[in-house]
């Protein structure tokens, strides 16, 4: 179908009727990509492993949307499977998906621990294949849907003291390629992003080690640490119709870091 220019509208980025299922969203980035897919318009199902995300609850009502949680272990199918059933019943459809929830565990490679490998491997990878492949066979019944994936700096380098969090963000750019590969004939946009170095649990680690912060500042063109609300609009430009064309890319929010 051809499209005039004129069909142009602020409205490709409004998520109206939308529901948009985040994992982790009870906090730090997965909070501000609920908070961003409220703005535009979207009712949220937070998938969380911790605390019940009061404040998230606050926030995204306080946009008129409705939002609904899960607490449950990414890490098992059957929870999987739970989440997806609930999110069915409480809204009847799912358009979008944010793979955000992660784990990180640090230390030397000739120290890594294989339970600390199988864990981070088995949230920050397995856990994005199997949801998004069930919720996918959802999309394709609807005809349309939104996957985004959340990639990291460690999926294009190879960072140290992080290897199954490197190799688990590398796999995340593999499946966002491989996905969109399949499901774009079928209207299911399949794209990822990826963050730079953000104000986070995540990164306050690193962020304490004066010497690691002043050098990772050195090197980022934008001389900041970023924060959530630098990727949120990111996420609603990847969930609506705005990027309906965009297909198996990996959006760099970076402060110019990987250019430099």
């Amino acid at each position: 179908m051809e499209h005039s220019v004129s069909d142009f509208s602020m409205d490709f980025f409004r998520l109206d009727n939308k529901v948009a299922i985040v994992t982790g969203g009870n906090t730090g980035l997965g909070q501000g990509f609920a908070v961003a897919l409220a703005k535009a318009g979207a009712d949220i199902f937070i998938v969380t492993h911790g605390d019940d995300g009061e404040e998230t609850r606050k926030l995204v009502e306080k946009e008129g949307r409705k939002v609904e949680f899960f607490r449950g272990d990414l890490s098992q199918k059957e929870d999987i499977k739970n989440l997806i059933d609930k999110c069915i019943k409480v809204f009847g459809k799912i358009d979008i998906l944010v793979n955000n929830a992660g784990m990180i565990k640090r230390a030397p490679i000739l120290e890594y621990k294989d339970e600390d490998w199988k864990q981070v491997i088995s949230v920050n990878l397995d856990a994005v294949y199997y949801l998004s492949q069930k919720v996918a066979i959802i999309m394709a019944n609807q005809g349309s849907g939104k996957i985004i994936n959340i990639a990291s700096m460690l999926s294009f380098q190879g960072g140290k003291f992080v290897p199954a969090y490197t190799a688990a963000k590398h796999g995340v750019a593999g499946i966002t390629k491989a996905f969109a590969n399949e499901l774009a004939c079928k209207n299911i946009q399949v794209n990822a992003i990826a963050p730079g170095y953000i104000v986070t649990n995540n990164t306050a680690k690193i962020r304490s080690d004066e010497n690691r912060s002043e050098e990772i500042l050195e090197r980022i063109p934008a001389a900041r640490w970023g924060y959530p609300i630098d990727v949120m609009g990111t996420v609603v430009f990847l969930s609506g119709r705005a990027s309906d064309y965009v297909n198996g890319h990996i959006l760099a929010v970076d402060g110019g870091w990987l250019v430099r």
